[in-house]
């Protein structure tokens, strides 16, 4: 039922309610930033592409990881995936990348913002809102670090401009939350396209064009790096920001070979406590070498400032890895300790189930 309250709205009020109506603002199925409850920190891990990694992962480290991260190329399914997810029981944070796995270059940041890469994006749409499963969608992450393909500046220091220009990255970056998100009609998804200065939706994509677009519970991470690589003026976050509307979490990554914790202390007051957006480590982990106090310092860190929602360890392939934490037995330990706290769940709420087959034909969720 309406509520009565509706009944008091002045002229000036329904009249905002129709500007805010027409200006396409998405009312989207999770509101919230999918943060853990209270003051919970969600520790997770990167995905090996088989559920045998991640339990292998999990008995070694004591606890099972609450979020996956899995890493795409632009235009992938998520028929694996999925299945993966729910098998588990662990929350998805789906990282997106440009390059195919043998190197091709499948689009550019401008070709995203002009709306080429639209079929995709519906589709993403449309799977995460059917499935109702709970996301953190990262968009091409680290986009200052040179050697991606939709860096904005080159390893020698100089912008690349062109297709890979920064205001093209902001303008991907937006495209993909107001499409992705949904939760409108079409000619509101359109109208806000409009207002950043994006066409609307392209109507030669592949997929249904829907008349409306569901509402998906996603939420968005921008990620790039502390200070860049290379670490120049041209190259810091600031010019990768696509603004406050399109950002659910602010995130970087931090490897021990690569440490500076000014950088990173930095990061976090400038983009997290200053704009008072969670903040997660979407990747950190040990490169090469055993560092039990790199571990504690990791941990000191994400503990003692409150935005810190979320880190992710990342795990590469293979046993002889120079990331995998079974190889570094000190640091192993460190961690297990540091894991046994109870600010780490096993479970993130909501985490996909595995469905099952009903009497009918029909498939339902357990």
């Amino acid at each position: 039922m309406p509520s009565s309250r509706s009944r008091y709205l002045t002229p000036c009020a329904l009249a905002w309610v129709a500007l805010i109506a027409f200006l396409g603002f998405t009312v989207r199925a999770d509101a919230a930033t999918l943060e853990p409850p209270g003051k919970k920190v969600f520790f997770g891990v990167t995905d090996t592409g088989d559920a045998d990694g991640y339990r292998s992962f999990a008995q070694a480290v004591g606890k099972r990881p609450a979020v996956i991260q899995t890493f795409h190329p632009w235009g992938n399914t998520l028929s694996q995936a999925m299945p993966r997810w729910r098998k588990i029981k662990a929350r998805p944070m789906l990282h997106i990348t440009t390059k195919a796995d043998d190197g091709t270059e499948l689009i550019t940041p401008r070709a995203i913002a002009f709306g080429r890469g639209d079929d995709y994006l519906l589709r993403l749409n449309a799977v995460l809102s059917k499935q109702g499963v709970r996301t953190y969608l990262r968009p091409m992450g680290e986009p200052n670090r040179c050697l991606n393909p939709y860096a904005g500046v080159d390893c020698a220091g100089n912008v690349r401009g062109g297709a890979y220009s920064f205001k093209w990255y902001r303008s991907a970056f937006r495209r993909i939350a107001v499409i992705v998100r949904g939760g409108a009609k079409r000619g509101w998804i359109n109208a806000r396209l409009k207002r950043i200065g994006l066409p609307k939706v392209d109507r030669r994509t592949k997929a249904e064009l829907p008349r409306k677009l569901k509402a998906a519970p996603v939420s968005m991470i921008w990620s790039p790096l502390p200070a860049g690589s290379p670490t120049v003026r041209a190259n810091y976050p600031a010019k990768y920001w696509p603004g406050r509307s399109w950002v659910d979490w602010v995130a970087t990554d931090f490897y021990s070979r690569y440490n500076n914790w000014k950088h990173l202390k930095r990061f976090y007051t400038k983009w997290s406590k200053e704009r008072k957006l969670p903040m997660a480590l979407t990747e950190w982990g040990l490169w090469g070498e055993d560092k039990p106090g790199y571990v504690n310092r990791i941990f000191r860190f994400v503990r003692t400032r409150s935005l810190m929602r979320m880190m992710v360890y990342y795990q590469d392939f293979g046993t002889a890895n120079a990331f995998r934490i079974q190889n570094f037995p000190r640091s192993l330990k460190t961690l297990k300790n540091r894991l046994k706290e109870d600010v780490f769940p096993r479970y993130a709420p909501g985490f996909p189930r595995e469905r099952k087959r009903d009497v009918s034909g029909g498939v339902k969720a357990r």
